[in-house]
């Protein structure tokens, strides 16, 4: 059961000319097939951070992002993080014109609002294809992150009621060892098709 007045936003960062760093963008366009409720918003920001920097400011109890993360795993693997949001400290840079560190980005937005940010979870895929220094554009993901695109769908399709539910419910974790600490774990293997090492 939705609880009222729960604001959720889905985002898809990543560059689509970089390889598997296309995951998040990916994943927005497979939910056009299976959409979620329509209490929630659901946004490909590709590598535009400022946007979503000032779209976090938007009232939203949850935001889940979307993205490839090398984390050390299997490629295609995916993981459900919440990193430790910044303070609004003074000084902060600000999203490259053609990048998207989430990071940045979430300290450009505590530094922009007055409120706090949203809780803020990431989805992640690690990545098999990443461009070496000197590749510019290499369109396409790999088959790996293609297979992991359909699985972060059925994922999202478990999270979000839970998150619309209650914000600051975390699904239950059935594969702890591969945290890299209480604020990262893999999503549970009860995600139809299974998120283990592929």
């Amino acid at each position: 059961m939705t609880r009222p007045g729960t604001r959720l936003l889905v985002a898809g960062v990543g560059n689509i000319f970089l390889a598997d760093d296309a995951f998040g963008p990916e994943v927005i366009r497979a939910l056009e097939r299976r959409p979620l409720p329509a209490e929630v918003r659901v946004r490909d920001f590709g590598i535009r951070g400022l946007d979503l920097a000032y779209e976090l400011l938007e009232g939203y109890d949850t935001a889940v992002l979307v993205d490839a993360a090398a984390r050390g795993h299997r490629p295609g693997t995916l993981s459900l993080i919440e990193p430790d949001l910044p303070d609004g400290g003074e000084g902060v840079a600000p999203p490259e014109a053609h990048g998207m560190d989430p990071a940045k980005v979430l300290a450009l937005a505590a530094h922009l609002g007055d409120e706090p940010l949203p809780r803020v979870l990431v989805l992640a895929c690690e990545p098999e294809l990443r461009p070496s220094g000197d590749e510019d554009i290499t369109p396409g993901i790999s088959a790996t992150v293609r297979d992991a695109v359909e699985r972060a769908v059925e994922a999202l399709h478990t999270l979000v009621p839970v998150l619309l539910a209650d914000p600051a419910a975390t699904p239950a974790l059935s594969r702890p060892d591969e945290s890299t600490g209480p604020s990262a774990a893999v999503l549970p293997l009860s995600v139809t098709g299974g998120v283990e090492d592929r």
